[in-house]
């Protein structure tokens, strides 16, 4: 049975799916492929036979905690537009980038060990962070705030830099942002 044709699940199921995830993002950026399964159902409150009926294997595991990250700041820039006025949306979601670049970074053992298992834990991360992006860049150019000129891609590129060549300094990578922020402004 495909995931799209999947019954959905019951709210406790998708409650403990969801902890399990957040539970192995953790694990993984913080202690790469040293992370136990065990910890993980342990950390999130369930048994390990509950973990394993979601997540046969360790690389089903680090697919989707990798995949629900990615979701979860894609997600926010609409979420944020309605909150926010657009430049201030994209600052707030660029921290969010931020923050899932650096748990990105921690799990790069662990997603290199299922990319040589044969998985593609990348499929479709560019095309959502563009898409993410651009309703960004376009909410911010209509408001008249952001320059038009700046490609979702271009920018994408920019904050991958900031967020990798800062790490885990967090102040240094604010700092970076409101200067990235600031670059698109628009001067008339």
């Amino acid at each position: 049975m495909t995931e799209s044709k999947a019954r959905p699940l019951r709210a406790d199921a998708q409650r403990n799916r969801d902890q399990v995830l957040a539970a192995a993002a953790r694990a993984f950026a913080k202690c790469g492929l040293e992370a136990t399964l065990e910890g993980i159902a342990k950390d999130a409150g369930v048994g390990i036979g509950t973990l394993y009926r979601h997540f046969p294997t360790r690389e089903a595991l680090i697919e989707a905690a990798y995949r629900k990250e990615l979701a979860t700041v894609c997600e926010a820039a609409p979420e944020l537009l309605e909150q926010l006025p657009p430049v201030e949306a994209l600052r707030a979601w660029m921290d969010r980038f931020a923050d899932f670049m650096h748990r990105k970074l921690g799990m790069a053992e662990a997603l290199r060990a299922i990319i040589a298992a044969g998985a593609n834990p990348y499929d479709h991360s560019l095309e959502l962070l563009v898409g993410a992006i651009d309703q960004l860049l376009t909410a911010g150019a209509a408001s008249g705030d952001l320059r038009t000129d700046i490609s979702a891609d271009d920018l994408l590129i920019n904050l991958s830099g900031v967020s990798m060549a800062a790490g885990d300094r967090r102040d240094q990578v604010g700092r970076l942002l409101d200067l990235l922020v600031d670059g698109l402004r628009y001067r008339g």
